[in-house]
């Protein structure tokens, strides 16, 4: 696990895009310390202005202040402009910008009470078919031995391997109730539906072992579904898979 993962500020950027929401990140809770600054400094001025004193009687007519107004007026054109100007463009670049198949490495990532299931293709690049009827505790993907594009595939639970500076598409479901697959390095947070195959992508800049989490309360055992998310040099990379496949 790398050192550097955890610490007073945010979890250490792997991600292409993990810069621009760090700094969407950052400037949210600044514009929020500056709102809690200013709404405690005008608490602590109505609590001296208006005390209790002895000679001053209390008014009871409400009283209508431009300031408050002025400056709600003022946040909420400000959210409009993070909007428009940081996460609707951050949204469209990660979310709708997919890079091209062939580019890419394709994953499949199964949730489960207490997993993650880890579906790779093959040097072939097919998934091969997947049934309910072959599901078990050796078959958590219900893999369909008899499909020829299901020879090579290869599975794993709660090991993620992806290659360095490479484009990997992940192929988004879930088994039983909602969980969120979330790669914290990545900037990556997506729950996971039952009955949907939900797509997204990520590209690793730098090498490393971290943490694949669940952010969705799934279940009495939902401490337990920690996976382990290792990116590899190309050449590492591909030696995993070798390894890995079947004999």
């Amino acid at each position: 696990m790398d050192k550097n993962y955890y610490g007073w500020g945010l979890p250490v950027d792997i991600s292409a895009h993990g810069s621009q929401i760090d700094q969407l990140i950052i400037i949210l809770h600044l514009a929020m310390a500056a709102l809690f600054i200013g709404w405690s400094v005008f608490l602590v001025y109505t609590l001296i202005r208006f005390r209790a004193r002895s000679g001053h009687e209390a008014v009871h007519e409400t009283r209508h202040f431009k300031a408050p107004t002025f400056v709600e007026v003022l946040v909420a054109l400000f959210e409009f402009f993070l909007l428009a100007a940081f996460a609707t463009p951050i949204w469209l670049s990660v979310r709708q910008e997919f890079p091209p198949d062939d580019k890419a490495l394709h994953v499949r990532v199964v949730a489960q009470q207490f997993a993650w299931n880890i579906h790779y293709p093959g040097e072939d690049g097919i998934f091969g078919r997947t049934d309910p009827r072959w599901m078990g505790s050796a078959n958590p993907l219900g893999l369909d031995g008899s499909d020829p594009a299901a020879k090579d595939d290869i599975t794993t639970v709660n090991q993620l391997h992806v290659p360095v500076d490479t484009p990997v598409i992940v192929r988004l479901s879930s088994k039983d109730v909602i969980h969120s697959f979330t790669i914290p390095v990545m900037r990556v947070k997506q729950d996971a539906i039952p009955g949907e195959s939900i797509p997204l992508w990520f590209e690793a800049k730098k090498t490393g072992e971290f943490e694949i989490a669940c952010a969705q309360l799934c279940g009495i055992g939902h401490y337990r579904m920690r996976g382990f998310f290792t990116v590899d040099s190309k050449e590492k990379f591909g030696e995993w898979l070798k390894a890995e496949a079947p004999q």
